[in-house]
């Protein structure tokens, strides 16, 4: 039986009526066409049409030719909320062929150039997200339906997580049934924030999956009065939300893990290759920041320090230093095993696919030239002078989102990464940013209406 058939014997059993044939913007939001079930097989050969033009970063006009999503077999994805539809993740195809401006098709294409190296490049991804609500003035708060969340330090509390287990466990046990091996689920550090984590896999089906969760979250968190948003800092006094991206890079013919080593001389049990990869990582980190941290308000959450001033828990856990070490939540990437290291700076605010087709370019590029990542960082960067961190080399990563697009367009690498997506990107995000820096805010006005 071929898999086609499969997958339509598996609709049949479930009760499958519709299908959401889902792509991404440039932004990584969901985008979907509904189509009934019967048009099955339209949806995979041809794709469901639409006028590219009315998504962000589609490379398209009012006049081009229509765009086609066409659906993923491999991606067949139930709805734990509507279990009479099903999600098809999709490539984007115009007149036939295969659209380059499709973030999906570019993260494909980034990792069969891995692939032709002898790499598969394999990631776990840790979606935090906040839960809020909007109080009459318009503005947001965390939800808090008993009111007991309201601690400086709620991470890990139980009277603090107790009013979103049940969200937490119907958000687990859906997600388990589709196989994805969620294996903990916590309240993180700000109020009304938490984090759910699942297995690995390669770096394809994690952003469909990450994708599919953001889609999960605000279906399920709205049965219980609740507004799930993945906005990286939607409070200017709580910790902001990260994508930690946990990643290595696994041998194309046997599936075995490269980054991991008995040998390190570091200590950290890692390969040589593990590390060049890390160099690759961390000499294009500044650039790679736009992808990674794309929007203006990332940037509210990627500060220098400890965050003291901008975290009522004392911390903003988001290292703003090029750097890397041992198991250091300080740095930007710590070592949290023998050949498994984590990026703790990327955003919530990422298009997934984009990020890391990025971030896999630039550690290949690390490996082709051989870069040195330099001896690890072992001591808490929260508690260093600056002048000190300075002083030892290390970089700070970009404080605006203006600052990271000026490190992209001078990156040829990164650049290369999104491929000719990187010009819909850095063109739309120099708008972004100068819309942003006109607005007049209410902290402008509290702040020097009557000073002069």
């Amino acid at each position: 039986m071929s898999d086609r058939e499969k997958i339509r014997q598996k609709m049949q059993e479930k009760g499958i009526d519709f299908l959401l044939v889902q792509f991404v913007d440039i932004h990584g939001s969901a985008k979907v066409k509904m189509v009934p079930v019967s048009s099955f097989d339209d949806a995979v050969d041809e794709g469901a049409g639409f006028a590219g033009a009315a998504v962000w970063g589609s490379g398209q006009g009012p006049h081009s030719h229509d765009m086609l999503a066409r659906a993923d077999l491999d991606s067949y994805t139930p709805l734990p909320w509507l279990p009479n539809t099903a999600r098809f993740a999709a490539d984007l195809y115009v007149d036939g062929e295969s659209y380059p401006y499709c973030a999906r098709t570019n993260l494909k294409r980034v990792l069969s150039e891995a692939r032709d190296k002898g790499y598969i490049f394999n990631v776990g991804m840790e979606p935090e997200h906040f839960l809020v609500t909007r109080k009459e003035d318009g503005s947001l708060e965390p939800w808090n339906p008993d009111g007991a969340d309201g601690l400086s330090k709620p991470c890990y509390d139980f009277r603090s997580m107790a009013p979103a287990m049940d969200y937490l466990q119907e958000l687990t046990t859906s997600l388990n049934h589709l196989g994805w091996g969620v294996y903990q689920a916590d309240h993180e550090d700000a109020n009304g924030q938490y984090e759910v984590n699942f297995d690995y896999a390669d770096a394809l089906t994690t952003c469909d999956r990450i994708t599919f969760f953001k889609m999960a979250t605000s279906q399920i968190a709205k049965k219980y009065g609740a507004l799930a948003t993945h906005m990286p800092k939607p409070f200017s006094d709580r910790t902001g939300s990260g994508l930690h991206v946990h990643f290595h890079l696994a041998d194309a013919a046997s599936g075995k893990p490269v980054f991991d080593s008995d040998s390190d001389k570091r200590g950290l049990g890692c390969s040589d290759l593990a590390y060049h990869f890390v160099g690759g990582i961390l000499h294009h980190a500044r650039a790679l920041c736009a992808v990674t941290s794309p929007t203006v308000n990332c940037y509210k959450r990627l500060q220098l320090g400890s965050g003291l001033q901008s975290s009522r828990s004392g911390f903003t856990w988001t290292p703003a230093f090029v750097s890397y070490g041992d198991n250091n939540r300080t740095q930007m990437i710590r070592t949290a095993g023998p050949g498994h290291f984590e990026d703790r700076t990327v955003s919530a605010g990422c298009n997934p696919y984009l990020a890391l087709a990025a971030y896999l370019t630039a550690g290949l590029d690390g490996i082709e030239r051989k870069l040195d990542p330099g001896e690890p960082n072992l001591g808490n960067l929260y508690e260093k002078p600056l002048t000190e961190i300075l002083e030892s080399g290390i970089q700070i990563l970009p404080q605006s989102l203006w600052e990271a697009v000026q490190e992209l367009r001078d990156d040829s690498v990164v650049q290369e990464g999104l491929g000719p997506i990187a010009g819909e990107f850095l063109d739309l995000k120099t708008q972004e940013w100068e819309t942003y820096d006109t607005q007049v805010t209410q902290w402008e006005v509290d702040q020097y209406l009557t000073l002069f």
